[in-house]
């Protein structure tokens, strides 16, 4: 019942309804607005969850994805759906890219986004969320482009004999998605090759600032 009375906006004019009203507004804020795009790594990151059942077992797998050059930069395996794994594969991103402050963080309304959690997170990481609008089957997009390649090409096209397979079939896909797969967006460039040219362009003003 409480998910279904914050999803839709709606409070208790009880004692504390304001204060709930408050983290609510500022859940349902879409700041990306559909606009795909990014002038430099690090900008936006965006991010969603997708499952799969393998011998039985679903398990789900979160992904991010930088979106100047829509590359793959953080996954994680798991089988539940928390904002606990949601946290853990964001800390993966983070730790390893070292973002400036002013990240912008794009995903759905699931849960393990919207947690208290999940929110405090980003706020102590300097991170902005943002968020799809309720029944937006775009809002986004790039996130369910990435799926439907990977379901496609990879995870509808195998048996996977065990778990460990399903894995490193995986892993080997978004390095294939990363390294080798080029993107119209950028100009028929993988995202890797796109985001070295970035960085080769812009050596000298990395330099200047370290």
């Amino acid at each position: 019942m409480a998910a279904i009375i914050h999803e839709n906006g709606w409070f208790s004019v009880r004692g504390g309804a304001k204060a709930i009203y408050e983290i609510n507004k500022e859940r349902k804020e879409n700041i990306l607005s559909q606009q795909f795009t990014a002038s430099a790594p690090n900008e936006v990151w965006i991010s969603d969850v997708t499952y799969f059942t393998c011998k039985k077992i679903q398990y789900f797998i979160y992904v991010i994805i930088d979106l100047f050059a829509r590359k793959i930069i953080a996954y994680t395996f798991s089988t539940g759906n928390s904002s606990r794994i949601t946290k853990e594969t964001l800390a993966k991103a983070y730790y390893d890219r070292n973002p400036k402050e002013g990240l912008l963080f794009h995903s759905d309304r699931g849960a393990n986004y919207t947690s208290r959690s999940f929110s405090t997170f980003c706020k102590t990481l300097g991170i902005t969320q943002s968020l799809s609008r309720t029944a937006t089957p775009y809002g986004n997009s790039v996130m369910e482009a990435f799926f439907k390649s990977l379901k496609a090409e990879e995870l509808y096209r195998n048996n996977y004999r065990s778990e460990r397979e399903f894995r490193e079939r995986v892993q080997k896909y978004i390095d294939f998605y990363n390294d080798k797969r080029p993107h119209q967006i950028n100009r028929y460039r993988t995202p890797n090759a796109t985001e070295e040219a970035y960085y080769k362009r812009h050596a000298d003003d990395i330099s200047e600032t370290i």
